[in-house]
């Protein structure tokens, strides 16, 4: 325990620059704090102890403003930067050297039973207020821009963006029109404009 808790640390560490010691990860880092409480929670859990286990997850919630179900799978060196406002649903699955920013949600349809929440490869990016619901798979060294909703499986090696989540790059290579993290097409603005076209279509009909 004691190894992976260096481990960890170490992955913080590498990955945030602010960060300026391993004392100030340990005991100020809500997203470290966080995963370390989860992996006593994920113990309770699969040990039978659902309560206990929920008992934990909570008041990690509580402490972190992360909210990661006991049942949830988290591999090695997770990095949690900044953190507030994420979840993590029960069945999720998250590899190692997955990197998550706040806002961030992993959860479900609603349509699905059993494996409800999604399966995130290794070497993973999911930028922050992302949302990935259902239960797929975002395959490895891929990333998730910003707002994006990603509704169905991410190949890997991709980057996708926008609402739903498209797939702009692949093994290094554009797919279509690349687009990056702020120019993201809103979905109600398209929808606003489609709607205005056909309104002056009907009133030229009318007129006629």
């Amino acid at each position: 325990m004691f190894n992976r808790l260096k481990e960890d640390i170490k992955a913080f560490r590498d990955r945030d620059p602010a960060a300026k010691s391993d004392l100030e990860i340990y005991f100020l880092y809500p997203g470290f704090k966080a995963i370390r409480m989860h992996r006593l929670a994920h113990f309770y859990y699969t040990h039978g102890l659902q309560f206990l286990a929920r008992f934990v997850s909570q008041r990690a919630a509580r402490k972190t403003g992360i909210e990661i179900h006991p049942g949830a799978t988290i591999g090695r060196r997770l990095v949690i930067d900044h953190g507030t406002g994420i979840v993590i649903g029960e069945t999720t699955e998250i590899g190692d050297d997955v990197i998550i920013y706040q806002g961030v949600t992993l959860g479900g349809t609603g349509k699905d039973t059993g494996k409800r929440h999604p399966t995130i490869g290794n070497n993973v990016m999911i930028s922050a207020g992302a949302k990935v619901l259902g239960p797929f798979k975002i395959g490895d060294n891929s990333r998730v821009a910003a707002g994006a909703v990603v509704l169905e499986e991410v190949p890997p090696n991709s980057t996708v963006v926008g609402i739903p989540a498209r797939v702009v790059r692949q093994d290094g290579k554009k797919v279509g029109h690349e687009l990056d993290q702020i120019h993201i097409p809103d979905p109600v603005k398209q929808k606003m404009e489609s709607l205005e076209k056909r309104i002056a279509e009907l009133e030229k009909e009318i007129a006629r």
